[in-house]
């Protein structure tokens, strides 16, 4: 669909890098974002703000005081309020940008229901604190040859790649097992904003043809020291996931 004269005015200094094509392109995207946590709410704040056409928010979790120091879609009022991290991240958003289509699912993806929930998406973001949802979505979207942007993050540490089934290694290459899950971790919130803000990018980029992605690129955020390292990352011909493609 073509822009309005408002989302014209809207969009304008955006699109002065990218022209009104790249902006088309944000506006008839289809997004799913899977966590609304804390790398979650800078994706989708960003997502919204920039023009994202439809938006899928996954998360069954309900938002809990410890959240807030890096949740930013949440506040202090939704906690009592027995509603799900995507549901209370779409009344923020929708008064950010009433214009885009934002979609809610508040159930756990499983095997059983992914290929359904996941329909019709053009890329999926990983805003996830466990291996194996990111894993099952891994599978997803190279079977079904979709865009993935994983990121992670602890303490005040984080990661980045932008995933293209058939180009590049896939997650299961990057992270072959999963680490052991702590019950708990330490996470600052500017860590995860930073590196939820740089997943965001990489969206904004790869539907727009704008920028260099991290394709077959790791990048490493570390914020004690405020170093970014871009590391080279390689396909296993071995790989259980994507091998044979």
């Amino acid at each position: 669909m073509p822009l309005t004269e408002r989302e014209k005015t809207r969009y304008d200094r955006q699109i002065m890098i990218f022209g009104e094509d790249g902006q088309e392109r944000l506006k008839n995207a289809y997004v799913a974002v899977v966590g609304v946590g804390g790398l979650g709410s800078p994706i989708a704040l960003y997502l919204t703000a920039a023009g994202i056409g439809r938006l899928l928010l996954i998360d069954y979790q309900k938002p809990e005081l410890s959240n807030l120091n890096r949740q930013v879609l949440h506040w202090e009022p939704d906690i009592d309020a027995e509603k799900s991290k995507a549901i209370s991240a779409k009344e923020k958003l929708q008064k950010l940008n009433p214009d885009i289509d934002i979609r809610t699912f508040t159930e756990k993806l499983t095997p059983e229901n992914i290929d359904t929930v996941l329909k019709g998406v053009d890329i999926v973001v990983d805003a996830l604190d466990n291996y194996e949802v990111r894993y099952l979505i891994n599978e997803f979207c190279v079977r079904n040859r979709i865009p993935f942007i994983h990121g992670a993050v602890e303490g005040l540490i984080g990661q980045v790649t932008t995933i293209i089934p058939g180009e590049t290694p896939c997650l299961k290459c990057l992270v072959p097992s999963a680490p052991k899950k702590a019950e708990k971790f330490p996470i600052l919130g500017v860590t995860a904003g930073v590196v939820g803000l740089l997943e965001a990018s990489e969206v904004i980029k790869l539907l727009t043809g704008h920028g260099d992605l991290l394709k077959g690129k790791l990048l490493l955020v570390d914020l004690h020291t405020d170093d970014f390292q871009k590391i080279t990352i390689h396909k296993n011909p071995e790989c259980s996931v994507c091998g044979k493609i």
